[in-house]
């Protein structure tokens, strides 16, 4: 019961932090997602309703031995900037999925900072 009432209350702070920001091909939506064992970052083209590139702790082999802690945000924030750069992205609005922007939120946009993108 407790925890079907903090998976509604993020879904809530999700939909509220979603009303506010869209991404667009100039200035795409970065959207983090944090499970219990992998990261997921994707570049969206709201204005289309396209992905333009996404990268994850999942399918890569270089980022397959990082787990979800601050240090793998910190790995998987900068290889996300690297990855957006070459696609030619170099602006983006963050959308943090409902999460408090401290911990592992902070470090990967940090992370993706230092590597060039402009938030």
């Amino acid at each position: 019961m407790r925890t079907q009432k903090k998976h509604q209350l993020q879904q809530l702070r999700r939909w509220r932090i979603r009303k506010k920001i869209t991404g667009s091909k100039d200035r795409p939506r970065m959207s983090v997602c944090f499970t219990s064992e992998n990261i997921h970052v994707q570049f969206i083209d709201d204005e289309a309703g396209k992905t333009i590139t996404a990268i994850s702790t999942v399918g890569k082999s270089a980022a397959k031995d990082l787990s979800a802690n601050v240090n793998g945000a910190k790995a998987i924030g900068t290889m996300a900037a690297k990855s957006a750069l070459d696609k030619g992205i170099k602006e983006v609005v963050f959308d943090r999925g409902g999460k408090l922007y401290h911990g592992k939120v902070k470090a990967l946009a940090d992370a993706a900072r230092e590597a060039g993108l402009k938030f």
